[in-house]
C-alpha cells in the first residue's frame, strides 16, 4: 500500500484543544470490523460528533463549518488508550494531512507514520499561540514543511521544529510504505548480493 507524498501541507486548521484524547473516542470500538482503510473517516469522532439519535452536536467542532482544513491541533497527550491503528485511518480518511499537538502516544503516532498522516509535536508554547490564533481567526493557516522540520504559524510568522524518525521522513517525502522503500533499493541490495556471492 504506497502513501500519499508529503512534502509542504499549507492549511487552516480544526482546533481540538482538548487533552488526553484516546483512541477509542478517535474512533470508538464498535466501528472496527472493517480491515480496509476506507470509510473510517464517517466515525471519526462519532460520539461526540452525533448524539444517540444520530443528530450532529452542534457544539463539536467538526460539525462547525467555521472551522475546516487538513490539520487536526489537537492537546496534549493525543492518540493515548489502546493501540488500534484504525485511530490514523479513521483521521486521514477524514482529510486531514497532518495531527499538530504537544505529545502524542508513542504507538498512535507510529500508527500515523505508517498511513500517510504525519504527526508534529511542538511546545506547549507553541500550541497555545496556535490555539489563540484559530479562535480569534478561523481563517488562520499553518505551514508544516516536512523537509525543513518545521511549522509555521502564517499570521505571525512565529515557528517551532519537530522531530521525526529519519527513515519515516524518507517515506513520507517519497510516498513510499515499508515495501516500496525496499523496492527502492533493489538495485542496491541486488549489487550486495552480487559481491557476496563473488561474482
Amino acid at each position: 500500500m504506497s502513501i500519499e507524498k508529503f512534502n509542504i501541507l499549507e492549511s487552516t486548521c480544526v482546533p481540538l484543544p482538548v487533552e488526553n484524547v484516546d483512541t477509542d473516542q478517535i474512533i470508538p470500538a464498535r466501528f472496527l470490523k472493517a480491515t480496509s482503510r476506507e470509510g473510517f473517516g464517517e466515525n471519526l469522532f462519532r460520539d461526540w460528533r452525533y448524539d444517540k439519535d444520530n443528530n450532529p452536536k452542534p457544539d463539536f467542532v467538526l460539525n462547525n463549518s467555521q472551522y475546516s482544513g487538513q490539520i487536526l491541533v489537537a492537546g496534549k497527550n493525543f492518540g493515548s488508550g489502546s493501540s488500534r491503528e484504525h485511530a490514523a485511518w479513521a483521521i486521514f480518511d477524514y482529510g486531514f494531512g497532518a495531527v499538530v499537538s504537544s505529545f502524542f502516544a508513542d504507538i498512535f503516532k507510529n500508527n500515523a507514520l505508517n498511513n500517510g498522516l504525519l504527526p508534529v509535536q511542538v511546545t506547549e508554547e507553541f500550541l497555545a499561540k496556535v490555539f489563540e490564533a484559530v479562535k480569534k481567526d478561523a481563517a488562520a493557516k499553518l505551514k508544516i514543511d516536512l523537509k525543513k522540520q518545521e511549522v509555521t504559524l502564517l499570521s505571525t510568522g512565529e515557528t517551532c521544529d519537530f522531530e521525526i524518525n529519519g527513515y519515516k521522513k524518507t517515506c513520507l517525502l517519497n510516498g513510499y510504505d515499508d515495501i516500496d522503500f525496499l523496492l527502492s533499493k533493489k538495485d542496491k541490495i541486488l549489487a550486495f548480493e552480487l559481491t557476496q556471492n563473488g561474482s
